[in-house]
């Protein structure tokens, strides 16, 4: 295959996971670095579990990643359609070419009759897999079997006679014994094709000359090149992809983890800038000289992806490392742009009708705190309402009660005769001012602070004086005095 055509093919069960983001993203770096097509499939053959609010989430995620594709659901049919739903004929057509050619047949076998089987070989310690026996059936046993009303099964013949070898691009040689695979399902009971049929044949239809994904598909490679070689079909490249692990080399679970692009990421905030970033570092490996290095826009990526840098160990998932990303980029974001993207979170919280000069004011000055957008509400909310906040908060290290009223009742009088509330103007009459009262500069600069913002963390005293003004600083510096005395 002359060109570079990669697809990510999720099944519409469940929200968009991390993992097949990643899946998509090294597709998509691939496809772009040799200016190749990158497909979205969906493949939903799975009619119990497969809906279409999961499939809006797919799409819309990839979309929100920066990840757009070249040929899907949504666009014109090059080689589609793009749905596995919608080949059900394409893939009856190529089932029908094994049965003629007598490299499958039709199992009668039921679920419990299968179990038995299943549990039979795991007390003998064998490796579970289909004895074969409905290869053999006489007309008159099929007879009596659909007499009975079962519903059959197309299953593939693995030939035995030789291993199946090939070269992944990750892990290297892999070889598998086809006797340990036994003969497997390609068309379910209903007349849906199982996964392993659709996938070799939709690889093979729309000309995909690279499978970049999981290692828990490694298993289903085996069947795939069989497969492709019992219909004269072309097989891809294949990559598999080290499996996503939390730091404490734990699995990742979908009930204990955040897994959701959208919902456990996205609506909490995190950039998808950020998200790219520490996606694109599990599992590839650039090579970096320092932290700094670590930073990855999309077409820098394209420029330095390559499969021969993606690893054959387990990539960890450290949250620690996307927040430090998400925080990053958060603090490169124009102020506009910034205040475009918090504006949802301080509307839910009823804190802003729409966005005005003190908003823009307000996130300025926690841009360089912020780690997630949905932080925004807590960070900024004593902007636009009065605090709240026991006594105790107003009084600094080191200093008691007593201290704490002096500094503030000072303050105060010093403060009603200063009309320029600017920071330059400010922040040098009350360090001055500290010295002549004989209060130290932190017992003066912490109750004020606290009394403006009602948190034991926020911007500096100088630059609140700044952005409440006079009177709001004076009037929650007199509120605070009286919850002392």
């Amino acid at each position: 295959m002359d060109e570079i055509r990669t697809r990510v093919a999720p099944s519409p069960t469940g929200w968009l996971h991390i993992g097949t983001a990643r899946v998509a993203l090294f597709n998509w770096l691939l496809a772009r670095k040799y200016n190749g097509q990158f497909i979205l499939r969906i493949e939903d053959t799975d009619k119990l579990r497969s809906t279409e609010e999961y499939e809006l989430d797919i799409m819309e995620g990839l979309s929100w990643l920066g990840l757009g594709w070249d040929e899907g659901p949504e666009t014109p049919d090059n080689v589609g359609p793009y749905r596995q739903s919608e080949r059900l004929e394409l893939y009856k057509k190529y089932a029908n070419q094994l049965i003629e050619e007598k490299k499958a047949y039709w199992c009668y076998c039921t679920p419990e009759e299968l179990e038995q089987e299943r549990n039979a070989q795991e007390t003998a310690h064998e490796a579970p897999r289909y004895s074969g026996k409905c290869c053999h059936l006489t007309d008159e046993e099929i007879k009596k079997f659909e007499s009975e009303g079962r519903k059959p099964a197309l299953r593939f013949i693995v030939p035995s006679d030789k291993k199946v070898k090939f070269k992944d691009l990750i892990k290297g040689e892999v070889e598998f014994d086809p006797a340990l695979l036994g003969d497997f399902v390609i068309l379910k009971s209903d007349g849906w094709p199982a996964f392993i049929l659709a996938v070799t044949i939709d690889d093979a239809e729309m000309k995909i000359s690279h499978v970049v994904r999981g290692e828990d598909h490694l298993s289903n490679t085996p069947k795939q090149i069989l497969l492709a070689e019992a219909l004269n079909l072309p097989r891809p490249e294949y990559a598999h992809l080290s499996m996503i692990l939390n730091t404490d080399r734990t699995k990742m679970s979908k009930r204990k983890n955040p897994v959701s692009v959208t919902r456990d990421f996205r609506d909490q905030g995190y950039l998808p800038e950020a998200m790219i970033n520490f996606i694109a570092l599990l599992g590839w490996a650039p090579k970096i000289k320092n932290e700094k290095d670590e930073i990855f826009g999309l077409e820098e990526l394209i420029n330095e992806f390559d499969l021969s840098n993606l690893g054959k160990s387990p990539a960890i998932f450290d949250q620690s490392k996307l927040d430090f990303f998400n925080g990053y980029y958060i603090r490169k974001l124009p102020l506009g742009e910034l205040a475009k993207r918090c504006l949802p979170y301080l509307e839910k919280a009823g804190l802003i009708q729409k966005e005005n000069e003190t908003v823009l004011k307000a996130i300025a000055l926690v841009q360089e705190r912020m780690k997630k957008l949905s932080e925004v509400p807590e960070l900024t909310e004593f902007f636009f309402r009065e605090p709240q906040y026991e006594p105790e908060l107003l009084i600094a290290k080191g200093a008691d009660k007593e201290i704490t009223i002096k500094a503030l009742q000072e303050s105060v009088k010093v403060l009603l005769t200063e009309n320029d509330f600017s920071r330059d103007s400010i922040e040098p009459l009350l360090r001055a001012f500290s010295e002549k009262i004989e209060v130290k500069v932190g017992h003066l600069l912490w109750p004020i602070r606290a009394a403006l913002s009602g948190k034991p963390a926020s911007p500096g005293t100088f630059e609140l004086l700044e952005f409440f003004g006079k009177d709001e600083s004076l009037k929650r510096i007199d509120r605070a005095i009286n919850m002392l005395q």
